[in-house]
Order: C-alpha cells, then structure tokens, then sequence
C-alpha cells in the first residue's frame, strides 16, 4: 500500500539545498544514509535508486521522497544523460509515515467541513508518485533554486518557496486521487475530455477535432466545455501551451522560436503576445528570471 508522509507547517520547513544533477556517463547512486529529507523529480532518463528495501525506478515527471536516517542506495546503472532535480529540507516539527487508507479518511473529513478545511496544517505527500501537472512543479523548483543562488537576506525565503511546493505536491496528489470523483457519467465523460484535451494540447488540435472526438457538435461542446471549467476550450488549451512554454523556458536554452514551435504555435509572434497576456512579461523576461540554477554530476 502506497506511504504517505504526513507532516504538520504550521511553521515552515528548513530549506538546506538543492540543485540538478546532471550524469556525463553512466551513473549509480552512492550508498548513504543522512539526516535530512531528500526529494527528487525526475527530469531525463531512469534513476535506480532502492530505500528500505524498495526498489524505486524515476523516471521523467515522476517524485521520490527518501526519508533521513534511512539507508538508500543505487541498485542499477543508470544511462548517461540522467538528470533529477533534487533538494533538501528538514522538519523542525514532528512527522509521521501513514497509508494512504488513512490520508484519505483524514482529507475526506476536511472536506465535508468547511471551517475544518481552513484549518488545516498538514500537508501529505505520496513517498513514489506521478504528479498530475509536473510543468508547475518544475518551474516552482526553478524559482526555489534562483533564490537559492540570489543569496537573499532572510534564510526564510527558501524555506517559504520549499514549503510552498510542498503544499503544490501535496495538492496535485489529493487531487489525483479524489478528482473527479466520477460518481456519474457527467464527472467521466468531463474527466476523459479534459484528459484527452490536456494530453494532446500541443498537437495541431481544434474545438471541431475535440467535438468530433467525442460525437459532440461544436456549439454543445463549447457550451459544456464553458460551463464546466469556466473557460473555453481554446482558453484551456492556450493554458496547457503556455505552461509548458514557461516549463522549457526555465530548464533549457531553445529559443523562442523554438518553444513556440514546440508547444503547438507556428507563429512566434502571436506566441510572444499570448504568453504577454497570460504572464503580464515577455518569454525573454520570463527566462531572465531563472538564470542561477547550481549543477552537479556527482
């Protein structure tokens, strides 16, 4: 059964350090065993990695926590070009490792109150687990590791944005395994298209294509579409273009021009004036902000 770890913040947690790590060859991981919590996201290719006596394979897009004072090591070979972001934090609080029967029980109680659901102080995060928007992940990362390297006054400054992620992690795994409840055939029908819309996004797609998908005319589909989610299809799936734009904006060196292309616009222009109204900066500033990142293949 899937481990969750349960940990209180009311105060924030200690951010320590953090980084991508990068292999230029062939790499396993060394046996250790510290004191502190480690997270990785996997960014490129597989990492071997075994914690109490688990075998765990990361691949791109997916989250590992290893947990201090518990041994973990390497248990295979991973391909050169391995790449996981990586950082680590303390808890000045307790915590605790519960299952995810419990976590449920525990959220499902928040939920049916309001007043209670104001008052939560705890975030819970899946050990090994696939976040459903790792794009926002990243780019929160990438803001972590800037103030990281920006050597801010206040230590806080990263222990804020460390807990912040946190929380998002902890968000995108309830919503993973809560919505959409499904109950009918409406919440399915809803959940499959903005699946399919969400996974397809940066593809040449239209509201006619989508509508024809799903044997809908393109007039119900947009009204459906609307009332549902509260934007329009095309909104939707600019929104899905530009964060993942903003995504390699961050993390790699392709240019703009590139990017558009990349995430579904065959005009850089209208891509660069889309990306202004949706962020109130251009692509070029959005990159700027990003530039201190600390690397290590070892």
């Amino acid at each position: 059964m899937t481990k969750i770890l349960k940990m209180p913040i009311n105060t924030p947690v200690e951010f320590i350090s953090g980084g991508q790590f990068i292999s230029e060859k062939p790499w396993i991981h060394t046996k250790r065993n510290i004191d502190s919590f480690e997270i990785i996201i996997g960014a490129n290719k597989t990492l071997y990695i075994e914690q109490g006596g688990i075998d765990y394979m990361v691949n791109p897009g997916e989250v590992l926590i290893l947990s201090p004072h518990m041994e973990h090591k390497g248990f295979d070979m991973s391909e050169r070009d391995l790449s996981f972001y990586w950082f680590h934090f303390y808890c000045p609080t307790n915590y605790e490792i519960i299952n995810q029967d419990k976590m449920k029980d525990e959220v499902n109680i928040s939920k049916k109150n309001a007043n209670n659901s104001r008052s939560v102080n705890y975030i819970y995060l899946p050990i090994f687990f696939s976040p459903s928007s790792i794009d926002r992940i990243n780019i929160m990362f990438r803001q972590l590791l800037h103030v990281y390297q920006s050597n801010y006054f206040t230590c806080y400054s990263g222990h804020y944005l460390t807990t912040s992620i946190l929380i998002e992690l902890t968000e995108q795994a309830i919503s993973h395994i809560y919505l959409p409840n499904q109950n009918t055939e409406e919440d399915k029908n809803l959940h499959s298209l903005l699946e399919w819309t969400r996974i397809h996004a940066l593809e040449n797609i239209s509201v006619t294509l989508i509508a024809n998908k799903f044997n809908y005319s393109r007039e119900y589909l947009s009204r459906y579409f609307k009332k549902n989610t509260g934007m329009t299809v095309i909104e939707y799936i600019h929104f899905i273009r530009i964060s993942k734009a903003k995504d390699y904006l961050a993390r790699t060196n392709e240019s703009i021009k590139e990017i558009a292309y990349s995430v579904g616009f065959q005009d850089e222009k209208y891509f660069m004036k889309l990306f202004k109204k949706y962020e109130n900066m251009t692509p070029t500033e959005y990159r700027s902000s990003f530039f201190r990142t600390k690397m290590n293949n070892n």
